[in-house]
């Protein structure tokens, strides 16, 4: 029985059923961490001997027919920005090289209170900031669908984790994308909830109105299991409702494809996608069409504002959210300085790589007096007008459907320039700007490099996304 390769659900029901030890099942990922993570740089930090203990826990609460958690006989990785008790958070940044988190974040509480093991933190773009891993500290995290191409971002280490094998579930963050757009590349699914679902306590802020826990796994149960267990909301985090339509005994309330209405953006005709992905696309929507749906075309014109608004919005929130790390308080600081502002200015120099300086100092731009009527409120009427043109969708529509990724996973050698890789997230940040859920479903291989397929419901309909998935999975 090759472990590794079951679903976290699978796992756990053949731990509970006593066909096998969590002990063994541990024994076998790391096995095989020690083995391929040298060549695709996944883990920044392995958590050995905690993962052991867990497991050793389990087995001997199961022995003496103690209650199990949801989670248990689940072995799961969590992204380097999400606090984990005693071990190491870098959020993959020189910054934070050395900082021990001592608290756990809500949604590790939660993970952990159900007999959840966790295996370690994984890779990710520096503060989250990227959509490939290249901007790691710690270098690039190879796809283990093809080593020469970049594994998504910033949740990259994430998707790579449970595509290696290594884990069978992960956790990750997502802005604007960074969860759906790895799990396209590396062909699993990956899903962002509407925001305010989970609790962002104990995740470092990259940009508060647009951050969102997500989940990666292999299987669409495995997912919306997972998030069944961290939704709710959190006196910690204000802005944290929780979302009941994550909770299992909803999928009543969702449509099957018989039926169900989707709309599709229209800027999807003249947007330049690569031939496998449209040609992914099409098939989809074909099979949805022969299962009943109903499919047409929609306009959002605010859709041709997207990227521009994201980045303004999203790099006004950076800008002060990472003023936090100035070398005094925690993280590094500068052994050359001789006064209180070189400190300031040599830490930050010298901690930040290139990307998160380049995004603070335009969120800094676009923060100040002079600029900000001109930027930041404009946009924010955008992305108002913006959540109005998709809610003027949502009422006679069900889902939108479209690519996850105009791209399939590029190569770590490709020499992209920043704009060029911002406008490979056109149809993942608007996700993000209105506050709905996202959930990206792989497309049939066919020995092809992977494809995602993404389902937006409307905001707090989660579910209809999760169901339309499962009809989606395994047949497209």
């Amino acid at each position: 029985m090759n472990l590794i390769q079951k679903t976290g659900l699978e796992t756990r029901e053949l731990f509970l059923k006593g066909d096998i030890t969590c002990s063994e099942l541990v024994e076998a990922y790391l096995d095989k961490i020690k083995r391929d993570d040298g060549e695709l740089n996944v883990f920044i930090t392995v958590m050995e001997d905690m993962a052991r203990a867990k497991a050793k826990e389990l087995d001997e609460k199961r022995e003496k027919g103690e209650p199990l958690g949801k989670m248990a006989g689940i072995v799961v990785s969590v992204k380097d920005n999400i606090a984990v008790k005693d071990v190491r958070m870098t959020c993959a940044s020189k910054m934070l090289d050395d900082f021990v988190s001592p608290y756990d974040a809500i949604v590790t509480q939660k993970l952990k209170r159900e007999d959840a093991i966790l295996i370690g933190k994984v890779n990710m773009d520096e503060f989250a900031m990227g959509s490939s891993t290249k901007y790691s500290y710690y270098g690039v995290t190879k796809n283990p669908v093809d080593p020469t191409r970049v594994s998504g971002g910033s949740s990259g280490g994430s998707a790579a984790s449970v595509a290696a094998e290594f884990c069978a579930i992960s956790l990750g963050t997502d802005t604007g994308g960074s969860v759906r757009q790895p799990a396209a590349f590396c062909g699993l699914v990956g899903m962002k909830p509407s925001h305010g679902s989970i609790s962002r306590y104990g995740v470092a802020s990259m940009a508060n109105t647009f951050d969102q826990v997500g989940v990666l796994a292999k299987s669409v149960d495995d997912v919306e299991y997972v998030l069944s267990i961290l939704e709710g909301s959190d006196l910690h985090d204000a802005t944290c409702i929780g979302n009941e339509s994550l909770q299992l005994d909803r999928e009543k309330d969702a449509k099957s494809l018989n039926g169900l209405k989707v709309a599709i953006p229209d800027v999807f005709k003249t947007f330049e996608v690569q031939d496998e992905v449209r040609e992914a696309f099409i098939h989809t929507v074909d099979f949805m069409k022969s299962k009943g749906a109903e499919v047409e075309f929609v306009h959002i014109g605010s859709l041709d504002l997207a990227i521009a608004i994201y980045h303004i919005l999203v790099n006004g929130e950076i800008a002060p959210n990472m003023s936090r790390y100035d070398g005094i308080n925690y993280g590094y600081i500068t052994d050359n300085y001789d006064n209180i502002e070189e400190l300031y200015v040599r830490t930050r120099s010298e901690g930040f790589g290139t990307e998160v300086k380049r995004r603070i100092m335009i969120g800094s731009y676009i923060m100040s007096m002079d600029h900000s009527k001109e930027y930041w409120e404009q946009s924010l009427e955008m992305r108002h007008k913006m959540i109005e043109e998709f809610n003027s969708v949502f009422e006679n529509h069900d889902i939108i459907l479209c690519p996850t990724s105009p791209t399939v996973a590029v190569p770590i050698d490709d020499d992209m320039t920043p704009v060029e890789i911002y406008m490979l997230d056109l149809f993942t940040v608007p996700v993000n700007l209105i506050g709905t859920g996202g959930i990206s479903v792989p497309a049939t291989k066919k020995n092809k490099l992977p494809v995602g397929i993404q389902i937006i419901p409307k905001k707090g309909n989660d579910i209809q996304a999760i169901q339309t998935a499962k009809e989606l999975e395994g047949n497209i």
